[in-house]
């Protein structure tokens, strides 16, 4: 008897034909969050197994973090498909367990056994019973879960069941552009498009000595804790204030933050052609601020033509910050540190701006020559998957 980790694919499993395809992207993507460890990793349509002498919860601790994971067991293959072993080999795994209720839950695709899921379900319960004293059937809230499967050529045994974050292997979807904030809502943005199967890379916009060095280490530090997800991410530091300043000098102020964000979507678009990004990804929210009403999404859309993906458009503030705290980003994101988008914030910002209005104040500042020198001198980091404790520093 084997002692295995097992994976299930949940949503996975609907892909049929190019099922193949994802199966090798999670396999790949699991071997990389493990690949300090010894293991082995075989699958099939169904499942998918982990064989190793490392630490089993280390190993499941790690892949909880790995999308395309509906759920995951650690489990025990007993290499045979006769009843009576099968039988003892599990009363020797329920041996070890402190427990006084149980279920047992059968799923036989070996059709040869001449009989049902439900008449195997009652035939090992009851040799449970009879085996170890104490004990009872809780078909509703039991203590232990028994799930047996009767497979082709062995028979496959395990308990307790760990959730998965689900959706598809990062890298299954091809490649998108985080805007990344040090804000609340861009991190969140980029762990759902990862869960959609979107490698991401992300862009951020600095304005020394405007924004300190303090807020860019804070976005470091939120690209390592998205990291964690995507295997490594590619973080492009655009230096703004060249444009920021002629933007505040030139422009009326009402119109600024529309301006802005434009330049900025200008500067991400060319960042994500010359990087193969198909999309742009940000945290904006239908009305949560001026620039996010649907006029200025449109005005400040119009300046690109590559698809811009917005996975919090329509969530509630509360719904975005609960899951901020799960991926551990929001004490992070409240670090009081001002970036591009805080500072020079007008009393009164347009919030139904004009796209001929747009065209003509910014038109006042030589905009191409700043992207182009912008682009030109930025800097991209290469932030790698490393625990908490290695970057606790740069905050």
């Amino acid at each position: 008897m084997e002692k295995v980790i097992l994976i299930k694919y949940g949503e996975l499993s609907t892909k049929k034909d190019n099922i193949n395809f994802f199966l090798k992207k999670l396999k790949e993507n699991i071997l990389f969050v493990l690949d300090d460890l010894s293991v082995d990793i075989d699958y099939d349509l169904g499942r998918m197994f982990i064989h190793t002498k490392d630490n089993f919860d280390m190993v499941a601790d790690r892949l909880k973090k790995v999308f395309g994971i509906h759920e995951i067991n650690i489990g025990y293959i007993i290499e045979s498909i006769d009843l009576e072993i099968i039988k003892d080999e599990v009363l020797n795994l329920l041996k070890e367990k402190e427990f006084k209720t149980f279920k047992v839950e059968s799923k036989r695709s070996n059709k040869k056994l001449n009989t049902t899921s439900l008449l195997l379900s009652k035939n090992l319960g009851a040799y449970i019973l009879k085996n170890i004293k104490g004990l009872k059937v809780d078909v509703k809230n039991p203590e232990v879960l028994l799930n047996v499967e009767y497979r082709i050529h062995n028979t496959l045994v395990y308990f307790d069941k760990i959730k998965g974050l689900g959706g598809y292997p990062v890298g299954t979807l091809g490649k998108g552009l985080l805007m990344l904030s040090g804000g609340i809502d861009s991190p969140v943005a980029g762990y759902l498009a990862m869960k959609r199967g979107v490698k991401i890379e992300a862009i951020y916009f600095e304005s020394p000595p405007h924004t300190s060095v303090e807020a860019k280490n804070k976005v470091i530090s939120l690209t390592k804790k998205l990291a964690q997800y995507n295997c490594n991410i590619n973080l492009h530091i655009i230096n703004f204030t060249e444009i920021q300043e002629a933007i505040y000098k030139n422009i009326p102020h009402d119109y600024l933050i529309t301006i802005m964000r434009r330049m900025m979507y200008r500067i991400s678009a060319i960042i994500a052609n010359k990087r193969n990004a198909k999309i742009l990804i940000n945290g904006e929210s239908i009305g949560q601020v001026a620039s996010q009403t649907l006029t200025s999404m449109s005005a400040i859309n119009e300046v690109v033509s590559i698809p811009v993906i917005r996975p919090l458009a329509c969530f509630d503030k509360l719904d975005i910050i609960k899951i901020a705290k799960g991926i551990n980003t929001y004490e992070t994101s409240i670090l009081p540190f001002e970036d591009c988008c805080t500072i020079f914030v007008p009393k009164h910002p347009v919030i139904n701006p004009l796209k001929e209005k747009c065209s003509e104040y910014e038109n006042l500042i030589p905009y191409k020559d700043l992207i182009y020198k912008a682009i030109k001198t930025h800097e991209v980091l290469n932030v790698k998957v490393k625990e908490e404790s290695e970057f606790k520093d740069l905050l």
